[in-house]
């Protein structure tokens, strides 16, 4: 038993350390905000009740068929109601009828309705994919920011490590009498404010982690981490494209654009319901009813000796054929004037309709703007990026000719702080330059169709 117990514990301790060591990578918190979002679960909700309405919209087509009874005793004076004589007695009624109809013609509105209902579905599917779309952006883009304060905390530790091994040697020289004390506080200022950088910049890998667990809705902000992945600046061919080539190809499957155009189409089918409302309804409908009475008295033989006929009370069942009966017919009903409401809501759905068009064309409109800032984006910051690698090539001969100086004493410690301190601004600035090229090279890729990835 104790041996089955020190098991199983153990497996829960091999599993909670799994858990909290887990690292996620980029693909896995994009699922899992898709699958975990609170909007998602909101908009898949809506995608069914559009689904019920679709349903319902098609039930308008179908016959109606209801039933209808109703009980009834009375005592004292009342009127039989199978004569209509009145009567001062105790009788109980039976009323029963079953009725159906159906829409022969309403002005095509329950055409227009149904076709209404299938574009809402399908909008709400465009709705539902485009929130999806912003997850998955926003979460590659939370994740960049992530592992772009995580490199430049590692710089700023490998140059504390560097700046350590100058202070040790220095503190050396120092003990020795080789050089001023000056240079060793020169060091140690250096040494302190690559502290308080590193202090900073784990602050912000930090912060940057706790906003993309929140994005993924995950609360355990301590032992959430994403993978330790370094990487080079990526290599695509989306920038072979023109900003118009990539707008094109944006406008085909970006879904925020299918789901304006389909909020068009459905602004015209809200006008053609509306202005079904001018036309006449016609209907049909069939009713069968019957009724049941203990008080009901029909006549019957033998006849009486002066030839008058006697009467009965038919039993119950009998009594549900003899007093059966149906009806049918047609009705039409025809809109003369309603106090405006028919023309006016006419003219809502014109304005309504006018300010859906208007808003599809701003729609592509923001996208080619954004398309094209983003193209522009990604040139420039790619040029920034090259410059900051020249740049920290020129500060490390720069930085390593001025350390074999100090070395031999001919640079002041100042002097040499200044040259280091250089170094780490330009090591610190290829890090910022080279994310902030990926995330817009991302984005870029994303309105042109390329998943999103760090390959």
């Amino acid at each position: 038993m104790k041996y089955y117990l020190s098991t199983l514990l153990l497996f829960f301790a091999i599993a909670l350390a799994s858990a909290q060591s887990k690292k996620w990578t980029l693909e896995e918190c994009v699922i899992y905000a898709v699958e975990n979002n609170l909007s998602v679960e909101l908009s898949e909700l809506d995608l069914e009740n559009a689904m019920i309405d679709k349903s319902d919209a098609l039930g308008n087509f179908l016959p109606s068929l209801n039933g209808n009874t109703d009980y009834s005793s009375n005592t004292g004076f009342s009127i039989n109601p199978t004569n209509n004589l009145p009567t001062n007695t105790t009788q109980s009624n039976l009323n029963a009828s079953i009725t159906t109809g159906v829409t022969l013609f309403d002005g095509l509105r329950n055409v227009n309705r149904f076709h209404r209902a299938k574009l809402n579905k399908i909008a709400s599917q465009y709705q539902l994919e485009d929130l999806k779309d912003d997850i998955r952006l926003n979460v590659a883009i939370n994740y960049l920011s992530v592992l772009s304060n995580k490199e430049i905390l590692n710089v700023a530790r490998a140059q504390y490590a560097a700046t350590e091994q100058d202070l040790k040697r220095i503190t050396e020289l120092v003990e020795s009498g080789v050089v001023p004390q000056g240079d060793l506080l020169d060091i140690e200022a250096t040494a302190a404010t690559q502290e308080q950088q590193i202090v900073s910049a784990e602050g912000n890998v930090q912060i940057s982690k706790i906003g993309l667990a929140q994005l993924l809705q995950i609360r355990d902000y301590e032992n959430f981490d994403v993978s330790d992945e370094t990487f080079n600046v990526p290599v695509s061919d989306v920038l072979s494209n023109s900003p118009s080539t990539i707008f094109a190809k944006a406008l085909e499957f970006r879904n925020d654009i299918k789901l304006s155009q389909a909020n068009v189409e459905l602004a015209e089918k809200d006008l053609a319901i509306s202005k079904g409302d001018l036309m006449p309804t016609i209907g049909a409908f069939f009713n069968y009813r019957t009724r049941y009475s203990d008080v009901a008295q029909i006549p019957g033989a033998p006849l009486t000796p002066g030839g008058i006929p006697a009467f009965f009370t038919p039993s119950f069942t009998d009594q549900l054929w003899i007093f059966d009966g149906i009806s049918y017919g047609v009705q039409m009903s025809v809109p003369i004037f309603n106090g405006f409401s028919v023309r006016n809501g006419i003219e809502r759905s014109k304005i309504a309709l006018e300010s859906s068009k208007l808003r599809f064309e701003q729609e592509k409109l923001d996208l080619e703007n954004t398309v094209n800032q983003a193209y522009v984006d990604v040139n420039t910051f790619f040029k920034t990026y090259e410059a900051a690698e020249k740049t920290v090539a020129a500060r490390r001969l720069a930085y390593q000719y001025a350390k074999e100086r100090f070395d031999v004493g001919l640079l002041n410690a100042f002097d040499f702080t200044q040259a280091q301190a250089r170094v780490d601004n330009a090591e610190a600035d290829v890090v910022r330059t080279k994310y902030d090229y990926i995330f817009r090279l991302k984005i870029l890729e994303f309105y042109f169709g390329i998943p999103l990835s760090l390959d």
